[in-house]
């Protein structure tokens, strides 16, 4: 079992943010449940979720390939691809306002139950920031809803890049003014901590096997040995010795 004594040039703690923080899935669904209801809109919101969710890694990819056009935050991304998908599924009589209130929602996300309490113990020791594609006007609302104790939020907008370009992790460590390898993501994407890893960073393991539903088709378990492979955010605090 890896422990504190095995990353002990770690300093700072980086966590992906949906998916392995949030539940974002089972959150959006209940969040546009509750709030048609209210509104008096019909809709199939889980369909709606599971697309919106599809269109997510496309639509950076867009930002990616057309830098000229300049960086675009995801805010306005889940905006754009939210006013395609509700005309695609038939989803009318939304006002402008209605739609800002769907897209708001991803900064009303719930936390996985085990979070809050793994990340105020691993706050003792580490330096605690998300590592996300979400920009920092969404992750900040997202961490004062949840009662994520974050010491500083690190957006795509800081960078102006989406992961898994270079410069969102090494440029989270140069802001720290930490090397690479003081630094640890956190994440339940497989592919998120190699792009870390062959940085340099130290990787954390945290399986969060249900994030996309019966959609779910990886990252049921580590797919090499990363520096620490954790149940949840309580037996990582006890890893790291918090």
């Amino acid at each position: 079992m890896t422990t504190k004594s095995d990353t002990p040039a770690v300093k700072a703690l980086l966590f992906d943010i949906f998916g392995t923080v949030v539940d974002w899935r089972g959150s959006l669904i209940a969040d546009l449940t509750q709030w048609s209801a209210k509104r008096g809109v019909s809709g199939d919101w889980t369909a709606l979720v599971d697309a919106w969710r599809q269109a997510y890694v496309p639509s950076m990819n867009e930002v990616r390939k057309n830098p000229g056009r300049g960086f675009i935050i995801l805010d306005t991304l889940h905006r754009q691809s939210l006013e395609r998908l509700v005309v695609e599924l038939g989803i009318n009589g939304l006002t402008d306002d209605d739609l800002h209130d769907m897209t708001m929602g991803w900064r009303r996300l719930k936390p996985w139950p085990d979070v809050v309490a793994g990340l105020t113990r691993l706050k003792r020791d580490y330096i605690l920031s998300p590592l996300s594609n979400g920009n920092v006007a969404l992750l900040t609302n997202l961490a004062k809803s949840a009662g994520l104790p974050f010491d500083l939020i690190i957006g795509g907008d800081i960078s102006g890049h989406y992961k898994p370009d270079t410069e969102t992790y090494l440029g989270a460590a140069k802001l720290l003014c930490l090397r690479p390898d003081e630094v640890m993501l956190v994440a339940a994407h497989n592919n998120d901590l190699a792009a870390a890893q062959a940085l340099g960073l130290k990787t954390g393991f945290v399986p969060r096997v249900t994030e996309y539903g019966p959609l779910q088709v990886r990252d049921f378990e580590p797919d090499r040995a990363w520096d620490i492979v954790a149940r949840d955010f309580g037996d990582l605090a006890e890893r790291l010795g918090c």
